[in-house]
C-alpha cells in the first residue's frame, strides 16, 4: 500500500471518494432489492476491511497508522451512503405499495358503496309503489345496506385520521353509556347476521378518557368481525370492566380460533390471513391504529377449536 493513500492529492482523493460513494449508492440499492437487511451492507463492508487487512499480511505489506485511519474513513463514508441509499429505496418501495394499496381500497370502497346505494334505491321504489313494506323483508334490505354503508364509511374515514395523524377529540366519558351506545346499533348487526349479542352490566362508575366516535369505530369494526366470522348460531359478546388500573373491553366470538400463527399477523397492515379475511385483517390495523391513538392497546387471544377474544385496553378514570 506504501504512502499513497497519505499523500493523495485533494482533488483525486475527492474523485475517488465520489467515484467510491457512488459504489456504495448501487450496493445498497443492489442489497434492497435482493432482499439483503441492513446488518448484512454494514457487514458486508467489515468483509472489504477484513480483506484488506488479509491481503496486506499475505503481501508483507505494513499499514500506517495514517492508512489505517484512512481506510476507516473511506469504509465509514460508503457505508453511510449504503445504508442512506438502501433506507431510500425501501421507503420508497413502501410508500408506492402504500399508494397502490390504498387506491385498490378506495376503487373496492367506492364499488362497494355503490352497489349498496343501488340495492337501497331499489328497495326504497319497491316501498314508494306499494309492493313492499317497511316491516317486510325489503324493510329489513333497507336496513342492512343503511348499517353497512354507515360501517364502511365510518371505516374508511377512520382510516383516514389515523393515517394522517389528525389529533384526536379526548374527553372523559362513561364506559356504561359508551358500552350502551354500542349495543344499541350492534343489536340490529346481530339480528341481520342471525347471532347472538350478550352484552353484560357495565359499571357506572367507570370512566375513559378517549375519543368516542373514534374508538366506538374499532369497537364496531371488531363486533362486525365476530358477527362475520362466528359460527352460525353461536353468541358474540361485548364485555367492560376494570382490572386494576385498567378499563378492558373485550369482544369474544365462536369462529373456532384463528388458526396457526394467525394472530402474530392479525395486526400487520395489508397482511392476508387468507381471501376470505383480506378485509377482517386490514380493518384490524385500522383498529389498533386507533385504540393507540387513545392511549390503548388492542390484541387478541386465539382459543383454538373455539373462537378468539379481542381486548382493548385503556387506562382507567371514574366518573
Amino acid at each position: 500500500m506504501g504512502s499513497h493513500a497519505g499523500s493523495a492529492r485533494p482533488g483525486n482523493g475527492a474523485a475517488k471518494r465520489t467515484e467510491m460513494g457512488n459504489s456504495a449508492v448501487l450496493h445498497g440499492r443492489s442489497f434492497m432489492h435482493q432482499g439483503f437487511t441492513v446488518e448484512q451492507v454494514v457487514r458486508s463492508y467489515g468483509d472489504v476491511c477484513q480483506s484488506v487487512m488479509d491481503l496486506a499480511f499475505e503481501r508483507h505489506e505494513l499499514i500506517s497508522i495514517e492508512e489505517f485511519r484512512t481506510l476507516n474513513r473511506c469504509l465509514d463514508d460508503v457505508i453511510a451512503d449504503a445504508v442512506t441509499e438502501y433506507s431510500r429505496q425501501l421507503g420508497s418501495d413502501a410508500e408506492a405499495r402504500h399508494v397502490e394499496i390504498l387506491n385498490e381500497q378506495m376503487g373496492l370502497l367506492s364499488s362497494e358503496l355503490l352497489d349498496l346505494l343501488q340495492t337501497a334505491t331499489l328497495a326504497i321504489a319497491a316501498i314508494k309503489v306499494g309492493n313492499a313494506g317497511l316491516r317486510g323483508a325489503t324493510g329489513t334490505l333497507l336496513d342492512r345496506c343503511m348499517m353497512t354503508m354507515r360501517e364502511k364509511i365510518d371505516l374508511a374515514l377512520a382510516t383516514a385520521r389515523v393515517t394522517a395523524g389528525m389529533p384526536l377529540r379526548h374527553r372523559l366519558i362513561s364506559l356504561a353509556d359508551f358500552v350502551g351506545d354500542i349495543k344499541s346499533s350492534a343489536m340490529l348487526e346481530a339480528q341481520a347476521s342471525g347471532c347472538v349479542l350478550i352484552v353484560p352490566d357495565v359499571d357506572r362508575e367507570l370512566a375513559m378518557d378517549v375519543d368516542a366516535d373514534m374508538l366506538g369505530i374499532a369497537v364496531a369494526k371488531l363486533l362486525e368481525n365476530g358477527f362475520k366470522f362466528t359460527n352460525a348460531g353461536t353468541a358474540v359478546s361485548l364485555s367492560a370492566y376494570a382490572a386494576s388500573d385498567r378499563v378492558l373491553i373485550e369482544v369474544a366470538d365462536h369462529c373456532g380460533g384463528l388458526g396457526a400463527g394467525a394472530a402474530e399477523n392479525m395486526f400487520r397492515p395489508f397482511s392476508q390471513n387468507g381471501e376470505d379475511h383480506s378485509k377482517f385483517v386490514h380493518g384490524l390495523s385500522v383498529c389498533q391504529r386507533t385504540v393507540e391513538a387513545n392511549n390503548g392497546i388492542l390484541r387478541v387471544q386465539d382459543i383454538p377449536g373455539a373462537g378468539c377474544v379481542f381486548t382493548i385496553d385503556l387506562p382507567r378514570h371514574s366518573m
